[in-house]
């Protein structure tokens, strides 16, 4: 590899219509070899356009766009090659069966027929028993599955989802996530959209949130995490709670009986110092459990910000 990004995005802009009509502007991104990034903002923030550009769906106004070292521009083709995209809408022909529309995509790209993988994807995804039923016979979350193996016809070594476990039951978002972790597993880097938070912050190595078009955040999860730095625990005593003691009650934000969270800045004082005082003011905990900020948190607080 000539460096360590699988994308690389300089002065990206794109303009619809008139000049205040701005879905990107000037963003400059990095996206490593490898890894899973997700691509995180409000609707309308410029996440699809994104996307569009890089796969060859959209022109870009302005800017420099290279997958995998190959630029977009110089090379249109070749780039496109590189990549395969899981859009949000489901998109097929109800009268093909599931390997017709894979060996139709494959075919696309050039593989000769002796040279497709396609059964195997299917296997891979728990489509195999369906590979020859009309595609408008399957379930929802199939032509999900459907979707990520037509886009892995070509074995690209980056692969984007496009909100992928939208309208997905519990079971089978474990089951393509399975899959896709594989994948990554196997050197292939994903690019990953999503309004489930707790899905991103639970599989992405890398977190950029873009809003109005423009990149506000761009980190490692746990650098993004810790830009909040509080803490909370909640605690159980042995018996109710009848008088706040003075040191530790500009930490509670809610007591109910037995029951108290107590929310404070790591910067400020450790959660031992806190246990400390409880227990110097004789207090007796049962129960202890503990929560950082998560992604959610630092999400709307950005886009508060910005």
């Amino acid at each position: 590899m000539e460096n360590d990004f699988a994308i690389r995005v300089d002065g990206l802009t794109k303009k619809y219509g008139s000049t205040h009509n701005l879905a990107l502007n000037n963003v400059d991104l990095r996206i490593p070899y490898g890894s899973i990034f997700g691509l995180l903002g409000p609707n309308g923030a410029g996440k699809s356009s994104f996307i569009n550009i890089l796969a060859g769906l959209t022109s870009k106004t302005s800017g420099k766009v290279e997958i995998c070292g190959i630029d977009i521009d110089k090379n249109s083709k070749t780039a496109r090659g590189a990549i395969g995209v899981v859009p949000q809408e489901i998109n097929m022909d109800p009268f093909f069966s599931p390997i017709e529309i894979m060996n139709i995509q494959a075919g696309l790209y050039g593989i000769k027929k002796n040279n497709m993988i396609n059964i195997d994807i299917l296997k891979e995804l728990n489509l195999e028993d369906k590979a020859n039923a009309y595609s408008r016979s399957l379930s929802g979350g199939m032509k999900r599955r459907l979707m990520v193996a037509k886009a892995m016809v070509h074995s690209p070594p980056v692969l984007v989802l496009d909100e992928p476990t939208a309208g997905v039951d519990v079971d089978l978002r474990k089951k393509l996530w399975t899959y896709i972790k594989k994948l990554n597993k196997n050197g292939v880097t994903i690019i990953l959209t999503t309004h489930y938070l707790e899905e991103a912050e639970k599989v992405c190595d890398y977190i950029t949130i873009i809003n109005k078009g423009m990149v506000i955040a761009c980190e490692k999860k746990k650098q993004l995490l810790d830009l909040i730095d509080i803490k909370q625990i909640q605690i159980k005593l042995d018996k109710p709670l009848t008088k706040i003691p003075r040191d530790i009650e500009k930490y509670i934000i809610s007591k109910k009986g037995k029951n108290l969270i107590l929310r404070y800045s790591k910067k400020d004082i450790t959660t031992g110092q806190v246990l400390e005082k409880i227990i110097s003011n004789r207090l007796r905990i049962v129960e202890l459990s503990s929560k950082d900020a998560d992604l959610e948190e630092v999400f709307l607080m950005l886009l508060k910000n910005n």
